[in-house]
């Protein structure tokens, strides 16, 4: 049997909605216009609120020490200063679902640019590099020039929603996740079959119009969700307090330490410090969990750079808080395939939700558990998804945007192959040129 898998070619490694923003400074993707909106005179709504309206409006105030219209009155015309969470809560309290730009969400970050890559080699702005130039190994060459053509160009490091690449990989990942009808990040030569008889329906061709239909069937509003899995304004304010859909922390910024944690594995037979594993080898983490389908989804390209560069760096998973648990923003999407978990009370049940989703995504690299009180999580900011490249001395050179939207393992790699090139061209600087014998003077 047949498998089509994206994580081979490269084409699985963005989320279904389309993502990136623009950079402030040397941000590897660039950041959608703003859409928090200028705080509003306050209405007398009192009149129109249910018991579960003031039952969240409470569950915030007790949160973040004051209301959402207090919030709004502080941060007018000064939003941009904001903690990232209460960017969220505004958001969300005028009917944002969680889309691309809004709130929290943000472009990832890297010590590394096109402008740095250029700088090591001696290259000319505006020029591409070719592979010639490339002073790394063949197979670092391979992951930085996204295209294959040859040439590395600032066109393989934008990861922007302006990027043509992107783009197009995103129409791609979208018919590549209506055929995966068992979500295993695999399109078999069967799911492939069933999706051309389904939208054929006893045609022998397929048109373009049927295409459409069938890649756009079920999804509605403006973010695209598809049927049971749209949430309520209440539903996203419980889960902001919760730090179900994101950590309310903001983690380390691109070049301060990464904090020190020790975690056991999912199955407890081993306990894993980062301190211990810095060293010779940058470290890449991985943040994710069960319910969050873009993180399942995006989880095989992960292991995908596994596999390519489990001998140059170190790699290790923390499963953290549910982002769509049962009891929280259920997702009908996850239940349609059997993805139904509560939210864990415990330790054990944590580390019991984290097996069956480590069998379930098939992992090889270390998977470790966050404790009950999403320590780490919450130091990473790591719910409900996140990548870290760390470098050998600690320091934080790559941090992505938070998922879904920001969950970019192409990104990722990317940073890891510079951070790895950094160290090589230290090791390896270039030859000095050749001493010339100054002609002899001539009386």
């Amino acid at each position: 049997m047949r498998i089509l898998s994206l994580g081979k070619t490269g084409l699985g490694l963005l989320v279904v909605t389309a993502i990136g923003f623009s950079p402030p400074g040397h941000v590897v993707a660039q950041q959608s216009k703003s859409t928090t909106p200028t705080a509003a005179p306050p209405q007398d709504t009192s009149s129109t609120e249910t018991e579960e309206d003031r039952d969240t409006q409470q569950a915030v105030r007790s949160k973040f020490g004051k209301s959402v219209s207090e919030l709004e009155t502080e941060y007018s015309g000064k939003i941009a200063e904001a903690p990232e969470a209460i960017r969220m809560l505004i958001d969300i309290s005028h009917g944002s679902q969680m889309l691309p730009g809004e709130g929290w969400f943000g472009p990832g970050v890297s010590r590394y640019s096109y402008k740095w890559l250029l700088e090591q080699h001696q290259g000319q702005e505006g020029q591409p590099l070719s592979g010639e130039e490339f002073r790394g190994l063949p197979h670092w060459l391979n992951r930085i020039d996204r295209n294959h053509d040859g040439l590395i160009s600032a066109d393989d490091l934008d990861w922007s929603d302006r990027s043509p690449w992107v783009q197009r990989a995103v129409i791609v990942n979208r018919f590549f996740r209506r055929m995966d009808a068992d979500a295993d990040s695999q399109v078999s030569e069967e799911e492939w079959n069933v999706f051309f008889r389904r939208v054929a329906q006893a045609q022998d061709a397929i048109s373009r119009d049927d295409l459409v239909d069938a890649l756009l069937a079920g999804t509605g509003g403006p973010g695209g969700f598809s049927s049971g899995d749209e949430p309520s304004k209440n539903v996203l304010l419980r889960g902001l307090v919760a730090g179900e859909i994101g950590s309310l922390q903001e983690g380390p910024k691109v070049g301060e330490d990464a904090p020190d944690f020790t975690l056991k594995t999912h199955e407890g037979d081993q306990t894993i410090q980062l301190a211990e594993l810095l060293g010779k080898k940058p470290i890449v983490l991985t943040f994710g969990n069960f319910t969050c389908g873009p993180f399942r989804s995006q989880y095989p390209a992960v292991e995908a750079v596994y596999r390519r560069f489990s001998h140059e760096a170190t790699f290790v998973s923390i499963y953290v808080r549910e982002a769509h648990p049962s009891d929280g923003w259920k997702m009908e999407s996850n239940s349609r395939l059997g993805v139904e978990v509560a939210q864990p009370k415990t330790y054990g049940e944590r580390a019991s939700v984290a097996s069956q989703c480590h069998g379930w995504l098939k992992c090889s690299m270390p998977l470790l558990v966050d404790e009950i009180d999403d320590r780490v999580g919450n130091a990473y900011s790591g719910m409900p998804a996140r990548l870290y490249v760390i470098d050998p001395r600690g320091k934080v050179v790559y941090k992505s945007g938070r998922g879904p939207f920001g969950f970019k393992p192409g990104e990722m790699e990317q940073s890891l192959v510079m951070c790895l090139l950094e160290q090589h061209l230290a090791q390896n600087p270039p030859a000095a040129p050749p001493a010339t014998n100054p002609s002899p003077s001539k009386d």
